[in-house]
């Protein structure tokens, strides 16, 4: 079996003081793709930075305390690389990857934006660059005999049953229809499976961000917006996907949980 876990860490320096070395310990992951880490390397303690057992690869933005991505695996990765050959995207710290044999597994942070500001339209000229690049990836992988995984904080709730409250969220950045629509072409169009909604098809949920404000944890009103992405002959091996929600409030290490699959090899 394969497992593979992705998080978002929000602070990879905080989450590592709240729980998530101890969590890393622990893992019975053989992958584990980091979002958000927004760290220099040599910021990181040692237990982080090059943990045993892993071999690390992080990719931090070139603006300081900002974005972030890091990919852990158990196996020596066969070749690596940051960033998608985007001349804007590819030093801020959003997407990188590497080779496994049979397998390519990329780390994606796609920017969260904002209705009506600049975060918005930077959103906007990623999700535009990144379609072909999911594209092409696909079709080398598929030349080379691979499958892909591309897993991360996709900062989009793909359907009503990804989020609690919805209807309230109609017009908000991660749930707006033009948004929603481009997630649906890397589904539709390039092939991609959704490997958690296949393996729970009905919903609501199960979600993987809580806001950190009032009772949105205790309530479970949450958003799905972490996702595994395969190539279908990886998701057809899925057997299990599930978030590891934290047994309570106090416990949490991020606002997000890390989503976690098992696929048979």
């Amino acid at each position: 079996m394969l497992t593979v876990s992705t998080a978002n860490v929000n602070g990879l320096r905080a989450a590592s003081k709240k729980g998530f070395t101890e969590w890393l310990a622990g893992t019975s992951a053989d992958v584990l793709c980091l979002q958000e880490t927004r760290a220099e390397p040599d910021q990181l303690p040692a237990a982080v930075r090059e943990p045993d057992g892993w071999f690390p690869l992080l990719a931090p933005s070139s603006a300081k305390g900002r974005s972030g991505v890091a990919l852990y695996s158990r196996t020596e990765p066969l070749s690596s690389r940051i960033g998608f050959g985007s001349a804007e995207f590819d030093g801020s710290g959003r997407y990188a990857e590497i080779e496994l044999p049979g397998l390519v597994v990329g780390s994606l942070y796609l920017p969260s934006g904002e209705v009506g500001t600049e975060r918005q339209d930077e959103k906007e000229r990623f999700t535009a660059e990144f379609l072909p690049y999911l594209s092409s990836l696909r079709a080398r992988a598929r030349e080379a005999g691979q499958e892909v995984l591309v897993c991360g904080d996709w900062n989009i709730a793909h359907q009503e049953i990804d989020l609690k409250n919805w209807k309230a969220n109609r017009k908000s950045a991660g749930f707006l229809p033009e948004e929603r629509a481009w997630l649906s072409r890397v589904f539709d169009e390039l092939g991609y499976v959704d490997v958690l909604r296949a393996q729970h098809p009905e919903g609501p949920g199960p979600y993987s961000w809580w806001s950190y404000r009032g009772k949105a944890f205790d309530n479970d009103s949450g958003w799905r917006i972490d996702y595994q992405v395969a190539s279908p002959g990886l998701a057809e091996r899925a057997v299990e996907a599930w978030v590891e929600r934290a047994p309570s409030y106090d416990k949490r290490w991020s606002d997000h949980a890390p989503v976690t699959a098992t696929y048979a090899t």
